[in-house]
């Protein structure tokens, strides 16, 4: 259990928060939301103790011990992997040391053998016999193989890495758990592990995130970093999204009373808590809206950014055509081989992989970008393309403020690029910023305001929600849902792929498996777990 009491967090002149006092629980996780510099991490980071708070206190019960996702992925580069992940759990790792300190020397002292006999049944009472095992147990769940347990961390990629960061803040059953984007470069499996793994836990969890489906999850409350508050609410983040959406609509509509607004409310959380019951994600002892009332449904102050995608044409019956295709990767790995399909008119095609080059590869060459090294595509006459690339480095590249960036990709006046720069939250001084300086999701945002200039009927995305904010990534996703033409995407997030595709193409190196259907039901097919692993063989 972890307990806030008036905290306070400013940085120079800005309150981040004030007067915070929560109170957070074992067996529960808690998803905390917020814009973008709300203050989500900075709250773990307090809590963590890395961050002096300018008042309160935060404190666990007697003996508990707290474990952290680091993000610094060079910090334990002298150590092993299976070394790293058991220094998760520190009085185990101290334990071992030293014992192996007392057990190296040549000569051990009665005082050494009274210390080494009490060391041995401390390290029975922390499992520590079994510590390896549920460690390398930890790391193949978490895509890490048994080959690479024993190398140093300087030898693995940094995409390894953090799931070795990952093992090491999980091992040992810690008492209070804090995982600052703990499914970032993780792929859609091991996401379905963590988040089966996270749902069963009797521990007290905090996480920040900016997967929809991943909070929705594994989320029992919700914690709101907004109007300078830290407020608790029961329920994941959907509910929090649609209620919050209802109270500013109820809000924006003086006309309604305040009786016909609390049994709308009523109605909502009614409904929501069928939906809840139903749920695949929610276990039997997840009671997520036991204490919900209708005075904690309020309006958010979130801006979300103005996504609207429109078409210039309506496509005709040919879309895109591909035949044979392959695609082989410098170090000679084969990413696909005799990928055949045929586009229609109208469809949302997700391209899944267990390696995501693959998908890159498949989209640079139907955007004219890449050679393939089998097979033909060709695209219908009416057919024009928004393409977002996965790496959109070299657009930015310039001295250029926004204004001149963005009218280099369309046709109209100042002032309409103004006004596209402003749907996606860009500020007056903002547009002045030089383009080279922008932040990840900065360049994000000016990308999709490129595309919509094209007013292009086939939209082509790699990997569309890396960088965004949660605001973003919902506009986005509700845009593409009701976007007439077609999309031809690639995805980590699970709502997004199972709210946008009505087809999925999973590309192998032997084929592909294509079936029109929704992400749910095709994860949970048997049928398809293995025609899978036939394809992955």
């Amino acid at each position: 259990m972890i307990t806030v009491t008036n905290l306070a967090i400013q940085f120079g002149k800005k309150t981040l928060y004030k007067d915070v006092n929560l109170k957070f629980t074992s067996g529960n996780i808690y998803g905390i939301i917020g814009a973008n510099g709300a203050g989500k991490s900075t709250l773990l980071r307090a809590i963590s103790g890395d961050l002096e708070p300018n008042k309160g206190t935060i404190e666990m019960q007697p003996g508990e011990r707290l474990s952290v996702l680091e993000q610094d992925h060079f910090k334990y580069d002298e150590f092993t992997v299976m070394d790293t992940v058991l220094m998760g759990h520190q009085p185990l790792w101290k334990n071992m040391k030293e014992r192996e300190a007392l057990y190296a020397k040549e000569e051990m002292t009665e005082e050494d053998g009274v210390r080494a006999a009490d060391l041995e049944m401390a390290f029975a009472e922390m499992n520590g016999w079994e510590a390896e095992s549920e460690a390398a147990q930890l790391l193949q769940n978490l895509g890490v193989t048994e080959a690479q347990h024993y190398k140093q961390m300087s030898e693995i990629s940094n995409n390894e890495k953090v799931r070795v960061m990952l093992a090491k803040a999980l091992f040992g059953h810690p008492d209070n758990l804090l995982l600052d984007e703990p499914t970032n470069d993780l792929d859609l499996d091991t996401v379905q592990w963590l988040e089966e793994y996270l749902s069963n836990l009797e521990q007290c969890v905090l996480v920040v995130s900016h997967d929809r489906h991943f909070l929705d999850a594994v989320s029992t409350q919700t914690v709101d970093i907004d109007f300078g508050k830290v407020t608790l609410f029961s329920g994941n983040y959907s509910f929090w999204y649609e209620s919050s959406q209802l109270a500013l609509r109820q809000q924006q509509n003086q006309k309604m009373k305040a009786e016909e607004k609390r049994k709308q409310l009523e109605e909502f959380i009614r409904r929501f808590s069928a939906n809840v019951a139903k749920s695949k994600q929610t276990t039997s002892r997840k009671k997520m809206l036991e204490k919900l009332n209708v005075e904690e449904i309020t309006p958010s102050t979130r801006k979300y950014p103005g996504i609207i995608f429109s078409m210039e044409r309506e496509p005709g019956t040919q879309i895109l055509e591909v035949e044979g295709l392959k695609a082989v990767d410098a170090d000679g790995t084969v990413l696909f081989d005799n990928v055949s399909f045929t586009i229609e008119k109208g469809q949302k095609t997700v391209f899944l992989s267990h390696n995501p080059k693959a998908m890159t590869a498949l989209f640079e060459i139907i955007n004219g970008n890449r050679e393939a090294d089998a097979g033909t595509y060709k695209w219908g006459v009416t057919i024009t393309t928004a393409y977002l690339p996965l790496d959109n480095t070299e657009f930015f590249k310039s001295e250029m403020n926004l204004v001149d960036w963005l009218s280099q990709y369309g046709t109209g006046n100042e002032v309409m690029m103004k006004s596209f720069l402003g749907r996606m939250l860009f500020k007056d001084e903002d547009i002045q910023k030089k383009v080279c300086v922008l932040s990840g999701g900065e360049k994000m945002r000016c990308m999709i305001a490129r595309m919509q200039l094209k007013n292009a009927n086939c939209l082509i995305l790699d990997t569309p929600t890396n960088h965004l904010d949660l605001e973003s990534i919902q506009a986005f996703n509700n845009n593409l849902i009701s976007f007439k033409g077609n999309i031809l995407f690639a995805s980590h997030d699970h709502e997004f792929i199972n709210t946008v595709a009505d087809r999925i193409i999973e590309l192998t190196p032997k084929g592909t498996i294509d079936k029109l259907t929704t992400y749910d039901d095709y994860i949970y097919d048997e049928s398809i777990k293995a025609k899978k692993a036939e394809m992955y063989a």
